[in-house]
């Protein structure tokens, strides 16, 4: 999706502030956000593509002015609601709507600890995709505008590059997002120099390793 939560390859954004000895949770709020998103995963109303793109539907002022976690909780109310779990008006007041049935949470307190770690698997080794390249082949990374979620980012499209891992056949972000179905794809690594992303005033000696679907490449 093109909008400014697409920041790699940016200027004028800033340096990046290192914090020496950096806790996992600044504030107390962001690891309760951390565990309400956890939480409400276990309902299975979306899937980690769909909340990914739900941070990309954030208006981009509040893209750019929000924490991390500020974007998370924003990004789950919205989901809350478009999930149907709770409606606008609780969400607002704070207070369960008259008459409305009280759900048991899938996600009990007994096994919550367990559950923080666990990692989903979006492998799919069973489809039957068929990959279109091989390592050590060059390639061209698609020149798309999606309106939708994608994980191409901006500063490669059109650019040359050469497949130097084949990682398997993985969920395919693009559709999951949208409820879609997974449509499982071969997964690459496609190594670009710096100078085919940015310029000749780019290092020589650079290059940037990403990771491609089959469905954002073409042959060089």
């Amino acid at each position: 999706m093109n909008g400014i939560h697409d920041m790699g390859g940016m200027q004028d954004m800033g340096t990046i502030q290192h914090e020496k000895n950096e806790p996992v949770f600044h504030e107390a709020w962001e690891g309760r956000v951390f565990a309400i998103n956890r939480a409400l995963g276990a309902w299975r109303k979306w899937n980690i593509d769909a909340g990914r793109h739900g941070i990309e539907l954030l208006p981009p002022a509040d893209y750019l002015r929000m924490s991390y976690y500020e974007k998370w909780l924003t990004r789950n109310v919205e989901l809350l609601v478009k999930g149907g779990l709770v409606t606008r008006e609780e969400i607002e007041t704070g207070k369960a709507a008259p008459g409305s049935q009280k759900a048991t949470p899938p996600l009990t307190a007994a096994a919550a600890y367990a559950a923080a770690g666990l990692r989903g698997n979006f492998m799919r080794p069973e489809a039957e995709a068929k990959a279109r390249f091989e390592v050590g082949q060059q390639v061209r990374a698609r020149n798309m505008n999606p309106v939708g979620h994608t994980r191409l980012p901006r500063y490669a499209r059109g650019k040359k590059g050469v497949v130097v891992r084949h990682h398997g056949i993985f969920v395919f972000p693009d559709t999951n997002a949208h409820f879609l179905g997974e449509q499982p794809q071969h997964l690459y690594s496609v190594r670009f120099t710096a100078r085919e992303l940015w310029g000749e005033d780019a290092s020589p000696r650079d290059s940037v390793d990403i990771d491609m679907w089959d469905g954002y490449l073409d042959h060089a």
